[in-house]
């Protein structure tokens, strides 16, 4: 079964053709970085308009590369939710216009339940041999952690109740003048010879003695203060980045991340003694960085879980993983009418 995907919940217009839910034939990004970049963060109007520019010529090289027609796709699958409004607009109304076209199944997937089939990409293992199973989400806009018993079978066990990990690394390399995205900034900061990642002792929230759920607007804060100082009368701060010498940039940036990694990993522990799970899943941009996917190869080493991480292609948001899920609703007998809507949040 060919499936085309598409994506366009934040700032990346996606297409990928997969086969049988694993195999991908082709999976094209168009990112909006350079859209973005000046203004330190995704512009929700600019990623609409971007989105609606780039997805024709995006759905064609997904085709052709693929090296397939289009009537030969056998279901048109959109991540429908949770993302910027406008910019899922404009992906399902694409996926609409080609179902309906093509006389093929529409199928809506969930953005963040399709980041925890992207490890699956390109693997031959059984699903009977992944769940039960803990799901991790860590990107941009989600750090969240799931029960699964099935790729679209989960309960949210935790998640974000301020910043996500992703937007907390954004505002981090803000703080230290790296730019946008920050996420990659501050890993490779952090990775740089000489850096120490225990100079700052920065916090690692806890939320109480069972809590499950994510913080990090206080590790966000402490670095703003390690950086500029406590703020005096009329909210001035003592210092400037201007200050700030190399090495202490550096130190900065490996302690930041020690701190948000160790965050991720406390909450982990605390979710593998709610059941017993075979696997960890992982999905997210933030699945990227080098330490966390480290960090989670210790721990699942220790405890003797499996871990399932996506290639570094697949952590991005992208349409492959899109895909991918979607065939999974397709074997379940699952599919949906032209009445899919689009939806900022996790919920129908």
């Amino acid at each position: 079964m060919l499936v085309l995907g598409i994506e366009s919940s934040c700032d990346e217009t996606a297409a990928a053709v997969v086969r049988d839910g694993r195999e991908v034939l082709t999976n094209i990004v168009a990112s909006q970085h350079e859209i973005h970049a000046e203004f330190g963060g995704v512009v929700p109007e600019l990623a609409s308009r971007a989105h609606a520019e780039r997805i024709t010529g995006v759905l064609q090289e997904a085709v052709e590369q693929a090296g397939v027609t289009l009537d030969q796709i056998d279901a048109v699958a959109v991540g429908h939710r949770p993302g910027l409004i406008g910019a899922l607009l404009v992906g399902v109304s694409s996926a609409k216009a080609l179902s309906w076209s093509l006389g093929v199944p529409l199928v809506g997937v969930d953005h963040i339940r399709a980041h925890l089939w992207a490890g699956l990409l390109g693997s031959d293992l059984a699903l009977d041999n992944v769940y039960p199973a803990l799901g991790l989400v860590v990107s941009g806009g989600h750090s969240s952690i799931f029960r699964m018993t099935g790729p679209n079978d989960l309960e949210l066990l935790g998640s974000t109740i301020d910043d996500a990990i992703g937007e907390a690394y954004d505002k981090a390399a803000a703080i230290l003048g790296l730019g946008h995205p920050g996420g990659p900034a501050i890993d490779r900061l952090a990775r740089e010879p000489g850096a120490d990642d225990r100079a700052v002792d920065l916090p690692v929230s806890r939320l109480g003695k069972e809590s499950l759920d994510f913080s990090f607007s206080g590790l966000k804060t402490a670095l703003l203060y390690a950086v500029r100082g406590v703020p005096g009368p009329g909210g001035i701060f003592p210092r400037t980045i201007d200050e700030l010498d190399p090495s202490r940039k550096r130190d900065l940036a490996a302690s930041f991340q020690r701190a948000a990694c160790r965050a991720v990993l406390f909450k982990l522990e605390r979710a593998s003694q709610t059941g017993a799970f075979r696997t960890l899943l992982v999905g997210g941009g933030v699945s990227a960085n080098s330490k966390l996917r480290n960090d989670l190869k210790v721990w699942t080493d220790r405890i003797g879980m499996n871990l399932i991480l996506p290639e570094m292609s697949y952590c991005v948001d992208n349409a492959a993983m899109i895909a991918g899920l979607a065939f999974d609703r397709l074997q379940q007998g699952q599919a949906d009418g032209l009445e899919l809507r689009a939806s900022p949040s996790a919920t129908p």
